[in-house]
């Protein structure tokens, strides 16, 4: 018994087979846990969008706070706000946006035909003399029947889940400005809600843990979404300065994208590139000197500017995130798993500086 007690691989072997035996128990039972996933997956679309908006909003409504307007009042006029820029947007952008979104799916034979010219052009030159494209795309089965085949083949089968879609946007729509408007609320009164569950002693210092994890989510998205906006835009500007077609759809791409850390700008000027392709070799090096400028003015000069160095996560780390959080979780994962870490970053931080502290006042007086 002393000897477990005092076996730090024992102790933490033990704890492991343990939370392996539950973790297995648990996947063989999981129509238990059944009815909790589904409720929690209901909301979690309505919760993550009004957590955005709020710590995207927040900040103005702080603002407004401190110049003495009253926070009930603050947070009507930052939504009155939001809603008549989103209502701004809706007329002003969205039917030029769908507009141009017609017109590419109009096109997407004509710039697969494009595609296939420029790839037979481009292996008659003397360099690619021995390659022989024909049998390659034999191989690989890239005919333009066979993609056309594949593409419809797939808009066929996710008719069924365009309905579902729907139906959760409407949720969504219904949920989310409710959801916000009490988290603008009641927001302040949720760190002491949560301290109370903490003994007495510890109450401060989990309000202070819950206040940097507020912080470093609130400084990540508010500072992201103002870097994907400037991104789009500059993106925007450069297309239309190079004669770029659909240069509102592939700049509102750019900035999307531009919301996954390193790989999000490769991902956005994909399809601008493709498109360059079929018009010109020398219009798609423009379409990638334009990102390339936009990247450096965003990694320069806005980034450092706008977000700091308030998540100060190595590269290589932020890219085995996007890896991992990618195959567990898809896209969302590699959009949240960067400010998950973040948080949980911040967690470990501030508990080991609190347990390093009290070591510190724990020691014994010399004599």
């Amino acid at each position: 018994m002393d000897y477990f007690k005092n076996s730090k691989l024992m102790f933490w072997t033990t704890w492991l087979l343990i939370v392996a035996t539950l973790i297995f128990i648990s996947s063989k039972i999981n129509f238990v846990f059944q009815p909790l996933t589904t409720f929690v997956s209901t909301l979690f679309t309505p919760i993550l969008v009004a957590g955005f908006l709020y710590y995207l909003l927040n900040p103005l409504i702080n603002l407004l706070e401190k110049i003495n307007i009253k926070r009930k009042y603050g947070i009507i006029v930052v939504l009155l706000l939001f809603l008549g820029s989103l209502i701004f947007l809706i007329v002003s952008v969205l039917p030029n946006l769908v507009n141009q979104i017609g017109q590419l799916i109009a096109s997407i034979p004509s710039l697969m035909q494009s595609l296939e010219n420029f790839s037979h052009d481009l292996v008659q030159q003397p360099w690619l003399a021995d390659f022989n494209l024909e049998d390659s795309m034999n191989k690989m089965d890239l005919s333009i029947g066979n993609i056309a085949n594949s593409v419809f083949s797939g808009i066929t089968t996710s008719i069924g889940s365009v309905f579902g879609a729907v139906a959760n946007a409407t949720i969504v729509i219904f949920t989310a400005p409710i959801i916000l408007f009490y988290m603008f609320k009641d927001g302040k009164h949720f760190r002491p809600a949560v301290a109370k569950f903490f003994p007495k002693e510890y109450r401060g210092q989990m309000i202070e843990l819950l206040g940097q994890m507020n912080h470093t989510i609130s400084s990540y998205i508010s500072g992201q979404a103002l870097v994907c906006l400037l991104v789009g835009v500059f993106t925007y500007i450069g297309y239309l300065i190079i004669g770029m077609p659909y240069a509102l759809l592939l700049g509102i791409i750019a900035g999307v994208t531009n919301i996954i850390p390193y790989v999000g700008p490769y991902i956005g000027a994909a399809p601008a590139v493709i498109i360059g392709l079929t018009i010109s070799p020398t219009k798609a090096l423009l379409v990638v000197l334009v990102v390339l400028v936009v990247q450096q003015v965003d990694g320069n000069f806005i980034s450092p500017n706008v977000i700091g160095k308030t998540l100060a996560i190595h590269p290589l780390t932020i890219i085995i995130i996007l890896l991992v959080a990618g195959n567990l979780a898809g896209l969302l994962g590699m959009i949240l798993g960067v400010p998950f870490y973040a948080v949980v970053k911040t967690v470990v931080v501030y508990l080991k500086d609190m347990i390093n502290l009290r070591k510190k006042h724990q020691k014994p007086k010399m004599m």
